[in-house]
């Protein structure tokens, strides 16, 4: 039976890729055969993570300046990885923030249209750029990665738990919009211990995973890449508008 997490001649672009689950991806997808574009803010760091890529894979690979909080630079990037290739094959919607605030009355209108840009707005822009031109040729698949904090929230992370919320809802119907040729589907990871996780009292977490987190622990960012490939590749050619936790059980916590 041919590998059906093959990436053999795919073309992959993958935003907020140089770093955490997101530079795991890419790693996951150049190893699988696939040509890489790495998009981040961190327009340097993406052309070194590339390079490194395309040394380790053979794969060609290229790094992009992208904000995802800036509308154009949606269509800047679709162009070049269209320019380069001819086809995206493969789009993650990595990129995202979430900022930390010390109470909701001090959140500013700015933060809060800065949260809703980059995790919601860059998303639509650049999945409805892609996904019309993958839907007027060979097809593809769409891949949001949302959080826990969409079903979950917390008080602390309200205004990214709404934004996270609205890329679920935005998986379902673009499942639908560019059917049948485009799969969209939805990673909803939990508690990851990345870049963010500096920011965090980590004895505190601990102590809390213990009892709300079935699996008592965070997530280390490689373990995303298992949900990624599946959805990236033909081994799900029968989903689409599905949304996947992977979080350690915590979106239901323990009793």
């Amino acid at each position: 039976m041919a590998d059906r997490f093959d990436l053999t001649g795919k073309v992959a672009v993958v935003t907020g890729g140089s770093r955490g689950m997101g530079l795991e991806m890419c790693k996951a997808f150049a190893a699988a055969g696939a040509s890489v574009i790495v998009a981040s803010r961190k327009e340097a760091a993406c052309h070194v993570v590339a390079e490194e890529l395309q040394a380790e894979s053979g794969q060609q690979c290229y790094g992009f300046g992208y904000h995802a909080g800036d509308w154009d630079a949606s269509a800047r990037l679709a162009e070049f990885a269209y320019e380069k290739f001819g086809k995206v094959d493969i789009l993650v919607n990595n990129a995202g923030m979430s900022p930390l605030y010390d109470k909701l009355t001090n959140v500013t209108e700015a933060l809060y249209e800065k949260i809703l840009q980059v995790n919601l707005r860059g998303p639509f822009r650049l999945s409805t750029l892609i996904g019309e031109r993958m839907a007027a040729g060979e097809g593809g698949s769409i891949i949001m990665v949302s959080s826990t904090a969409a079903v979950q929230p917390t008080p602390t992370e309200l205004p990214y738990g709404m934004a996270k919320a609205g890329l679920n809802a935005f998986t379902l119907g673009l499942a639908r919009a560019y059917s049948p040729k485009v799969r969209v589907n939805c990673i909803m990871p939990g508690p990851f211990l990345t870049d963010i996780a500096k920011a965090w009292d980590m004895q505190a977490f601990k102590e809390r995973a213990r009892t709300s987190i079935p699996l008592q622990r965070g997530g280390q960012a490689e373990e995303i890449v298992g949900a990624a490939l599946y959805f990236a590749s033909d081994a799900s050619s029968f989903t689409t508008g599905a949304i996947l936790k992977v979080d350690g059980g915590s979106a239901y916590p323990a009793a």
